[in-house]
Protein backbone atom coordinates (compact mmCIF):
# COMPACT_ATOMS: atom_id res chain seq x y z
CA UNK A 1 0.00 0.00 0.00
CA UNK A 2 1.28 3.19 -1.20
CA UNK A 3 0.97 6.80 -0.09
CA UNK A 4 1.37 9.11 -3.51
CA UNK A 5 1.33 12.98 -3.13
CA UNK A 6 0.21 15.80 -5.95
CA UNK A 7 2.94 18.06 -7.20
CA UNK A 8 2.15 20.33 -3.99
CA UNK A 9 3.13 17.71 -2.05
CA UNK A 10 -0.67 17.27 -0.38
CA UNK A 11 -1.15 13.67 0.43
CA UNK A 12 -4.25 11.43 -1.40
CA UNK A 13 -5.82 8.43 -0.85
CA UNK A 14 -4.33 4.97 -1.40
CA UNK A 15 -4.64 3.86 -5.48
CA UNK A 16 -5.35 7.29 -6.48
CA UNK A 17 -2.87 7.85 -9.26
CA UNK A 18 -0.77 11.07 -10.04
CA UNK A 19 -2.57 13.24 -12.39
CA UNK A 20 -4.44 10.63 -13.45
CA UNK A 21 -8.13 11.59 -15.30
CA UNK A 22 -11.24 9.81 -15.14
CA UNK A 23 -12.05 8.58 -18.77
CA UNK A 24 -14.39 10.68 -20.65
CA UNK A 25 -17.03 8.57 -22.23
CA UNK A 26 -19.23 6.19 -20.24
CA UNK A 27 -18.89 2.45 -21.65
CA UNK A 28 -20.76 -0.17 -21.39
CA UNK A 29 -20.34 -1.65 -18.08
CA UNK A 30 -19.61 -5.61 -17.00
CA UNK A 31 -18.13 -6.10 -20.25
CA UNK A 32 -15.19 -8.68 -20.42
CA UNK A 33 -12.04 -6.75 -21.33
CA UNK A 34 -10.76 -7.61 -24.60
CA UNK A 35 -8.12 -10.07 -24.64
CA UNK A 36 -4.23 -8.56 -24.77
CA UNK A 37 -1.95 -10.06 -27.52
CA UNK A 38 -2.02 -13.89 -26.14
CA UNK A 39 1.08 -14.73 -24.80
CA UNK A 40 3.17 -18.05 -26.30
CA UNK A 41 2.45 -21.74 -23.78
CA UNK A 42 4.64 -21.44 -20.93
CA UNK A 43 6.32 -25.10 -21.61
CA UNK A 44 8.99 -26.92 -20.20
CA UNK A 45 10.98 -28.93 -21.96
CA UNK A 46 12.13 -32.64 -19.85
CA UNK A 47 16.18 -33.69 -19.87
CA UNK A 48 17.44 -37.20 -19.65
CA UNK A 49 18.38 -36.12 -15.99
CA UNK A 50 14.97 -37.27 -14.02
CA UNK A 51 13.25 -34.55 -12.06
CA UNK A 52 15.12 -31.69 -14.14
CA UNK A 53 13.19 -29.41 -16.65
CA UNK A 54 14.00 -26.37 -19.01
CA UNK A 55 11.28 -23.70 -18.30
CA UNK A 56 11.40 -20.04 -20.11
CA UNK A 57 10.74 -17.02 -18.21
CA UNK A 58 6.75 -16.01 -17.99
CA UNK A 59 5.84 -14.57 -21.44
CA UNK A 60 8.80 -16.31 -23.04
CA UNK A 61 11.80 -13.91 -23.85
CA UNK A 62 11.02 -11.54 -26.63
CA UNK A 63 7.48 -11.30 -24.81
CA UNK A 64 7.64 -7.12 -24.94
CA UNK A 65 8.19 -6.93 -28.55
CA UNK A 66 4.86 -8.16 -29.65
CA UNK A 67 3.88 -4.26 -28.26
CA UNK A 68 3.44 -1.42 -30.08
CA UNK A 69 6.61 0.67 -29.52
CA UNK A 70 7.15 -2.21 -27.09
CA UNK A 71 10.16 -2.06 -24.46
CA UNK A 72 13.55 -3.61 -25.59
CA UNK A 73 13.11 -7.91 -26.36
CA UNK A 74 17.19 -7.73 -26.29
CA UNK A 75 18.04 -10.01 -23.71
CA UNK A 76 21.12 -7.47 -22.46
CA UNK A 77 17.50 -5.13 -21.22
CA UNK A 78 16.27 -5.77 -17.79
CA UNK A 79 13.31 -3.28 -16.71
CA UNK A 80 15.00 -1.10 -13.70
CA UNK A 81 12.00 1.09 -12.68
CA UNK A 82 11.16 3.71 -10.47
CA UNK A 83 7.84 4.98 -9.39
CA UNK A 84 6.14 8.40 -10.13
CA UNK A 85 9.26 10.10 -10.53
CA UNK A 86 9.46 13.59 -12.71
CA UNK A 87 11.49 14.13 -15.70
CA UNK A 88 11.67 18.18 -16.16
CA UNK A 89 15.41 18.41 -18.01
CA UNK A 90 17.49 16.66 -18.57
CA UNK A 91 19.73 16.62 -15.02
CA UNK A 92 16.62 14.62 -13.94
CA UNK A 93 17.13 11.75 -16.27
CA UNK A 94 21.11 12.30 -15.31
CA UNK A 95 20.39 11.37 -11.94
CA UNK A 96 18.47 8.85 -12.50
CA UNK A 97 21.22 6.86 -15.23
CA UNK A 98 23.68 7.44 -13.08
CA UNK A 99 21.75 4.86 -10.07
CA UNK A 100 21.40 2.83 -12.92
CA UNK A 101 17.37 3.07 -13.60
CA UNK A 102 16.21 2.59 -17.14
CA UNK A 103 12.68 2.88 -16.78
CA UNK A 104 10.09 5.26 -15.93
CA UNK A 105 6.53 3.89 -14.58
CA UNK A 106 3.50 6.74 -13.69
CA UNK A 107 5.51 9.30 -14.39
CA UNK A 108 4.67 12.87 -12.74
CA UNK A 109 2.05 14.94 -14.15
CA UNK A 110 4.81 17.70 -14.83
CA UNK A 111 6.72 14.95 -16.98
CA UNK A 112 7.92 15.57 -19.91
CA UNK A 113 7.63 11.96 -21.63
CA UNK A 114 9.29 12.75 -24.94
CA UNK A 115 12.86 14.11 -23.31
CA UNK A 116 12.66 10.86 -20.76
CA UNK A 117 12.59 9.02 -24.41
CA UNK A 118 14.88 10.87 -26.23
CA UNK A 119 17.42 10.39 -23.27
CA UNK A 120 17.16 6.87 -24.24
CA UNK A 121 14.84 5.88 -21.13
CA UNK A 122 11.50 3.65 -21.47
CA UNK A 123 8.51 4.91 -20.20
CA UNK A 124 4.64 3.52 -18.82
CA UNK A 125 2.65 6.43 -17.98
CA UNK A 126 -0.98 6.31 -16.95
CA UNK A 127 -3.90 6.07 -19.12
CA UNK A 128 -5.16 9.69 -19.88
CA UNK A 129 -2.40 11.47 -17.70
CA UNK A 130 -1.11 14.66 -18.48
CA UNK A 131 1.80 12.94 -18.82
CA UNK A 132 0.89 10.59 -21.16
CA UNK A 133 -1.48 12.74 -23.24
CA UNK A 134 -1.65 9.85 -25.82
CA UNK A 135 1.75 10.11 -26.27
CA UNK A 136 2.56 7.75 -29.81
CA UNK A 137 5.70 6.16 -28.09
CA UNK A 138 5.13 5.10 -25.03
CA UNK A 139 6.40 2.11 -24.08
CA UNK A 140 3.30 1.02 -22.46
CA UNK A 141 0.70 2.25 -19.96
CA UNK A 142 -0.79 1.63 -16.26
CA UNK A 143 -4.27 0.64 -15.82
CA UNK A 144 -4.76 1.56 -12.51
CA UNK A 145 -2.85 1.48 -9.20
CA UNK A 146 -4.57 -0.71 -5.91
CA UNK A 147 -7.77 -0.78 -7.57
CA UNK A 148 -8.22 -3.81 -5.50
CA UNK A 149 -8.33 -1.96 -2.37
CA UNK A 150 -10.31 1.12 -3.14
CA UNK A 151 -13.04 -0.77 -5.36
CA UNK A 152 -12.92 -3.74 -4.32
CA UNK A 153 -13.79 -7.39 -6.15
CA UNK A 154 -16.80 -6.90 -8.10
CA UNK A 155 -18.48 -6.13 -11.01
CA UNK A 156 -20.64 -3.45 -9.72
CA UNK A 157 -21.04 -0.20 -12.00
CA UNK A 158 -18.14 2.08 -11.75
CA UNK A 159 -19.20 5.81 -11.45
CA UNK A 160 -15.96 7.38 -12.70
CA UNK A 161 -14.92 8.59 -9.66
CA UNK A 162 -11.25 7.81 -8.18
CA UNK A 163 -10.64 8.34 -4.18
CA UNK A 164 -11.44 11.07 -2.87
CA UNK A 165 -13.58 12.39 -5.52
CA UNK A 166 -16.80 10.73 -4.12
CA UNK A 167 -18.62 7.65 -4.46
CA UNK A 168 -16.39 5.28 -6.57
CA UNK A 169 -19.47 2.27 -7.13
CA UNK A 170 -23.14 2.55 -7.57
CA UNK A 171 -24.48 1.70 -5.11
CA UNK A 172 -21.78 3.16 -2.75
CA UNK A 173 -21.61 -0.24 -0.96
CA UNK A 174 -20.84 -2.40 -3.88
CA UNK A 175 -18.05 -2.84 -5.33
CA UNK A 176 -16.77 -2.55 -8.78
CA UNK A 177 -13.07 -3.44 -9.39
CA UNK A 178 -12.99 -5.89 -12.12
CA UNK A 179 -14.97 -3.26 -13.85
CA UNK A 180 -12.57 0.17 -13.75
CA UNK A 181 -9.84 -2.41 -14.93
CA UNK A 182 -12.52 -3.60 -18.12
CA UNK A 183 -13.19 0.31 -19.07
CA UNK A 184 -9.96 1.58 -18.44
CA UNK A 185 -8.69 -1.62 -20.40
CA UNK A 186 -11.08 -0.27 -23.37
CA UNK A 187 -9.60 3.42 -22.74
CA UNK A 188 -6.43 2.13 -23.91
CA UNK A 189 -4.31 2.26 -27.05
CA UNK A 190 -4.48 -0.37 -29.36
CA UNK A 191 -1.95 -2.51 -29.35
CA UNK A 192 0.68 -1.02 -26.33
CA UNK A 193 1.13 -3.15 -23.21
CA UNK A 194 -1.19 -2.45 -20.24
CA UNK A 195 0.29 -2.94 -16.88
CA UNK A 196 -1.67 -2.95 -13.46
CA UNK A 197 -0.42 -2.72 -9.81
CA UNK A 198 -2.23 -4.11 -6.79
CA UNK A 199 -2.15 -3.64 -3.31
CA UNK A 200 -3.36 -5.81 -0.19
CA UNK A 201 -6.47 -7.10 -1.22
CA UNK A 202 -4.83 -8.97 -3.71
CA UNK A 203 -1.86 -10.14 -1.48
CA UNK A 204 -3.78 -10.64 1.80
CA UNK A 205 -7.46 -9.57 2.30
CA UNK A 206 -8.65 -11.70 -0.87
CA UNK A 207 -9.81 -15.15 -1.23
CA UNK A 208 -8.03 -16.72 -4.51
CA UNK A 209 -11.42 -16.40 -6.75
CA UNK A 210 -12.05 -12.78 -5.72
CA UNK A 211 -8.41 -11.56 -6.67
CA UNK A 212 -8.15 -13.79 -9.66
CA UNK A 213 -11.23 -11.96 -11.09
CA UNK A 214 -8.00 -9.17 -11.58
CA UNK A 215 -6.19 -11.46 -13.99
CA UNK A 216 -8.89 -12.11 -16.51
CA UNK A 217 -7.44 -10.76 -19.71
CA UNK A 218 -7.07 -7.61 -18.21
CA UNK A 219 -3.25 -6.56 -17.82
CA UNK A 220 0.07 -7.75 -20.21
CA UNK A 221 2.42 -6.87 -16.84
CA UNK A 222 1.15 -6.63 -13.00
CA UNK A 223 3.00 -6.16 -9.56
CA UNK A 224 1.77 -5.73 -5.74
CA UNK A 225 3.26 -2.77 -3.42
CA UNK A 226 3.95 -5.12 -0.34
CA UNK A 227 6.45 -3.34 2.19
CA UNK A 228 7.56 -6.32 4.20
CA UNK A 229 10.40 -3.82 5.49
CA UNK A 230 8.77 -0.97 6.34
CA UNK A 231 5.02 -0.81 6.38
CA UNK A 232 3.39 -0.50 10.09
CA UNK A 233 0.79 -2.54 10.01
CA UNK A 234 1.81 -5.37 7.40
CA UNK A 235 2.85 -7.78 10.41
CA UNK A 236 -0.81 -8.18 11.90
CA UNK A 237 -3.00 -11.31 11.13
CA UNK A 238 -4.99 -9.20 9.01
CA UNK A 239 -2.48 -8.42 6.38
CA UNK A 240 1.20 -10.22 5.96
CA UNK A 241 0.00 -12.72 8.86
CA UNK A 242 -3.37 -13.45 6.91
CA UNK A 243 -0.60 -15.92 4.37
CA UNK A 244 -1.69 -19.87 5.65
CA UNK A 245 1.85 -20.01 6.26
CA UNK A 246 1.18 -18.55 9.50
CA UNK A 247 -2.51 -17.17 10.21
CA UNK A 248 -1.65 -14.70 13.08
CA UNK A 249 0.20 -11.66 14.30
CA UNK A 250 4.20 -12.07 12.91
CA UNK A 251 7.01 -11.62 14.89
CA UNK A 252 9.38 -9.42 13.55
CA UNK A 253 11.76 -12.47 12.57
CA UNK A 254 9.03 -13.52 10.80
CA UNK A 255 7.55 -10.03 8.74
CA UNK A 256 11.04 -7.93 8.09
CA UNK A 257 11.96 -10.80 6.07
CA UNK A 258 13.62 -10.49 2.75
CA UNK A 259 12.14 -13.41 1.59
CA UNK A 260 8.85 -12.26 1.54
CA UNK A 261 9.31 -10.04 -1.32
CA UNK A 262 10.04 -13.59 -2.74
CA UNK A 263 6.32 -14.56 -1.56
CA UNK A 264 4.30 -11.72 -3.00
CA UNK A 265 6.00 -12.70 -6.27
CA UNK A 266 4.72 -16.20 -5.99
CA UNK A 267 1.25 -14.83 -5.02
CA UNK A 268 1.14 -13.01 -8.07
CA UNK A 269 2.33 -16.20 -10.76
CA UNK A 270 -0.65 -18.19 -8.99
CA UNK A 271 -3.27 -15.77 -9.47
CA UNK A 272 -2.00 -16.00 -13.16
CA UNK A 273 -3.63 -18.05 -16.06
CA UNK A 274 -3.22 -21.66 -15.14
CA UNK A 275 -0.01 -22.64 -17.06
CA UNK A 276 0.72 -18.73 -18.32
CA UNK A 277 1.38 -16.39 -15.81
CA UNK A 278 1.65 -13.55 -16.44
CA UNK A 279 4.93 -11.52 -16.37
CA UNK A 280 5.59 -9.93 -12.34
CA UNK A 281 7.48 -6.91 -11.66
CA UNK A 282 8.63 -6.74 -7.70
CA UNK A 283 8.01 -3.45 -5.88
CA UNK A 284 10.76 -2.82 -3.28
CA UNK A 285 10.96 0.35 -1.09
CA UNK A 286 13.78 2.74 -1.67
CA UNK A 287 13.20 5.02 1.57
CA UNK A 288 10.72 5.56 4.46
CA UNK A 289 7.41 4.79 2.48
CA UNK A 290 5.29 5.91 5.17
CA UNK A 291 4.90 8.64 7.93
CA UNK A 292 6.76 8.94 11.32
CA UNK A 293 4.28 6.01 13.58
CA UNK A 294 6.27 4.52 15.91
CA UNK A 295 6.12 1.35 13.75
CA UNK A 296 6.91 2.62 10.25
CA UNK A 297 10.73 1.86 9.56
CA UNK A 298 13.24 3.05 6.49
CA UNK A 299 14.52 -0.08 4.71
CA UNK A 300 18.20 -0.33 5.02
CA UNK A 301 20.98 -1.17 1.72
CA UNK A 302 20.91 -4.80 2.61
CA UNK A 303 17.75 -5.16 3.13
CA UNK A 304 16.97 -3.66 -0.12
CA UNK A 305 19.36 -5.73 -2.05
CA UNK A 306 17.79 -9.00 -0.36
CA UNK A 307 14.59 -7.65 -1.15
CA UNK A 308 15.19 -7.23 -4.72
CA UNK A 309 17.31 -10.26 -5.36
CA UNK A 310 14.34 -12.53 -3.60
CA UNK A 311 11.81 -11.19 -5.85
CA UNK A 312 14.07 -12.28 -8.80
CA UNK A 313 14.94 -15.87 -7.85
CA UNK A 314 11.36 -16.13 -7.38
CA UNK A 315 11.06 -14.85 -10.86
CA UNK A 316 9.83 -11.53 -10.96
CA UNK A 317 10.56 -9.75 -14.47
CA UNK A 318 11.62 -6.44 -13.57
CA UNK A 319 12.03 -4.19 -10.31
CA UNK A 320 10.43 -1.03 -9.63
CA UNK A 321 11.45 1.07 -6.47
CA UNK A 322 9.17 3.07 -4.53
CA UNK A 323 10.96 6.51 -4.38
CA UNK A 324 9.03 8.17 -1.88
CA UNK A 325 9.56 8.84 1.87
CA UNK A 326 7.09 10.02 3.70
CA UNK A 327 9.02 10.30 7.01
CA UNK A 328 12.54 8.90 8.62
CA UNK A 329 15.78 11.36 8.00
CA UNK A 330 15.12 12.25 4.31
CA UNK A 331 11.40 13.34 3.83
CA UNK A 332 11.49 13.24 -0.32
CA UNK A 333 9.98 12.31 -3.47
CA UNK A 334 12.82 11.34 -4.80
CA UNK A 335 14.96 9.38 -2.73
CA UNK A 336 17.39 8.09 -5.08
CA UNK A 337 18.33 11.67 -6.29
CA UNK A 338 18.18 13.26 -3.01
CA UNK A 339 19.14 10.97 -0.17
CA UNK A 340 23.11 10.23 -0.72
CA UNK A 341 23.97 7.68 1.34
CA UNK A 342 23.73 3.55 1.87
CA UNK A 343 20.86 2.86 0.20
CA UNK A 344 21.42 5.44 -2.99
CA UNK A 345 24.78 3.43 -3.08
CA UNK A 346 23.19 -0.02 -2.58
CA UNK A 347 20.96 0.48 -5.74
CA UNK A 348 23.80 2.06 -7.78
CA UNK A 349 25.48 -0.58 -7.26
CA UNK A 350 22.68 -3.40 -7.29
CA UNK A 351 21.59 -2.31 -10.51
CA UNK A 352 24.54 -2.46 -12.45
CA UNK A 353 24.90 -6.03 -10.90
CA UNK A 354 21.71 -6.81 -12.26
CA UNK A 355 22.20 -5.05 -15.26
CA UNK A 356 25.44 -7.03 -16.06
CA UNK A 357 23.70 -10.56 -15.11
CA UNK A 358 20.81 -9.20 -17.52
CA UNK A 359 20.89 -12.18 -20.47
CA UNK A 360 21.33 -14.97 -17.63
CA UNK A 361 18.30 -13.40 -15.43
CA UNK A 362 15.82 -13.49 -19.11
CA UNK A 363 17.24 -17.10 -20.29
CA UNK A 364 15.81 -20.18 -19.26
CA UNK A 365 15.41 -21.59 -15.50
CA UNK A 366 16.36 -25.28 -15.10
CA UNK A 367 13.82 -26.33 -12.48
CA UNK A 368 15.30 -29.03 -10.33
CA UNK A 369 18.76 -28.84 -11.10
CA UNK A 370 19.70 -27.72 -7.76
CA UNK A 371 18.35 -28.84 -4.28
CA UNK A 372 19.02 -27.01 -1.45
CA UNK A 373 19.38 -28.55 2.17
CA UNK A 374 19.34 -25.27 4.93
CA UNK A 375 17.77 -22.06 5.18
CA UNK A 376 17.56 -20.68 1.80
CA UNK A 377 15.43 -20.13 -1.79
CA UNK A 378 17.31 -20.80 -4.55
CA UNK A 379 16.55 -21.02 -8.46
CA UNK A 380 19.12 -22.12 -11.46
CA UNK A 381 19.22 -20.30 -14.76
CA UNK A 382 20.97 -21.75 -17.55
CA UNK A 383 23.02 -19.57 -20.36
CA UNK A 384 25.16 -20.50 -23.13
CA UNK A 385 25.58 -24.32 -21.37
CA UNK A 386 26.76 -22.54 -18.40
CA UNK A 387 24.07 -22.99 -15.10
CA UNK A 388 23.93 -20.27 -12.53
CA UNK A 389 22.17 -20.92 -9.20
CA UNK A 390 20.78 -18.05 -7.38
CA UNK A 391 20.45 -18.43 -3.62
CA UNK A 392 18.88 -15.87 -0.93
CA UNK A 393 18.53 -17.12 3.06
CA UNK A 394 14.71 -16.83 3.87
CA UNK A 395 14.95 -17.30 7.63
CA UNK A 396 16.32 -14.40 9.67
CA UNK A 397 18.77 -15.76 11.35
CA UNK A 398 20.45 -17.29 8.04
CA UNK A 399 22.82 -20.56 8.36
CA UNK A 400 24.65 -22.98 6.63
CA UNK A 401 22.89 -24.39 3.29
CA UNK A 402 24.34 -27.12 1.19
CA UNK A 403 23.34 -27.18 -2.35
CA UNK A 404 23.15 -30.66 -4.27
CA UNK A 405 23.96 -29.51 -8.27
CA UNK A 406 21.58 -32.51 -10.38
CA UNK A 407 23.80 -31.17 -13.54
CA UNK A 408 27.17 -31.67 -11.67
CA UNK A 409 30.17 -29.04 -11.86
CA UNK A 410 34.07 -28.68 -10.30
CA UNK A 411 33.11 -25.84 -8.47
CA UNK A 412 30.99 -22.62 -7.69
CA UNK A 413 32.39 -19.00 -8.59
CA UNK A 414 30.63 -16.68 -6.23
CA UNK A 415 30.21 -13.94 -8.14
CA UNK A 416 31.38 -10.19 -6.99
CA UNK A 417 32.84 -11.77 -4.13
CA UNK A 418 36.36 -13.24 -5.27
CA UNK A 419 35.81 -16.60 -3.96
CA UNK A 420 35.33 -19.92 -5.65
CA UNK A 421 33.64 -23.08 -3.61
CA UNK A 422 35.11 -26.64 -4.69
CA UNK A 423 31.73 -28.81 -5.42
CA UNK A 424 32.61 -32.42 -3.62
CA UNK A 425 30.32 -35.24 -5.18
CA UNK A 426 27.80 -33.09 -6.56
CA UNK A 427 27.26 -30.47 -3.60
CA UNK A 428 29.02 -27.87 -2.12
CA UNK A 429 28.24 -25.53 1.10
CA UNK A 430 28.24 -21.72 1.60
CA UNK A 431 27.11 -19.23 4.82
CA UNK A 432 24.11 -16.71 5.08
CA UNK A 433 25.11 -14.59 7.79
CA UNK A 434 21.40 -13.39 7.82
CA UNK A 435 18.37 -13.01 6.70
CA UNK A 436 19.73 -10.69 4.27
CA UNK A 437 22.36 -12.28 2.68
CA UNK A 438 22.24 -13.26 -0.90
CA UNK A 439 24.94 -15.45 -2.97
CA UNK A 440 25.19 -15.96 -6.49
CA UNK A 441 27.32 -18.42 -8.37
CA UNK A 442 28.37 -19.53 -11.56
CA UNK A 443 28.86 -23.46 -11.98
CA UNK A 444 32.13 -24.37 -14.05
CA UNK A 445 32.15 -27.48 -15.27
CA UNK A 446 28.83 -28.48 -14.91
CA UNK A 447 26.85 -30.31 -18.20
CA UNK A 448 23.92 -28.11 -17.70
CA UNK A 449 21.89 -31.25 -18.25
CA UNK A 450 22.75 -31.12 -21.92
CA UNK A 451 21.39 -27.31 -22.79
Amino acid sequence: MKRKTLLTGATVGAGLLLAIAAVSAVLPLNQPAATPSSQPPTTTTATTTPGVSLRPVDGGPDYYARFAHGLPADPSYFPLGVWSESVVDPGNVAQDKQVGLNTYVALTANSDIQLALDSGMYAIPAIGAPAANGHPSANGFLLTDEVDMWAGPGSGAWSGNYPGEGPICAPAASQCGYTVQSERHKAAPPGTMLYANYGKGVAFWESDAEAQGFFNGVQDLVSADTYWFTDPGICSRTEGGAVVKYAKDLTPAECRLAANYGWTVDRLRKLSSSGNPTPVWAFVEAGHPFDNAPAALTITGPQLRAAVWSSLIHGARGIIYFNHSFGGQCATQHVLRDCAGEVQQTVTSLNKQITGLAPVLNAPFLDGATVPTGPVDTTTKVLDHTAYVFAGANTSAGGTATIHLACGGSSAVVIDENRSIPVVDGTFTDTFIDGNAVHLYRIQGSSACGF
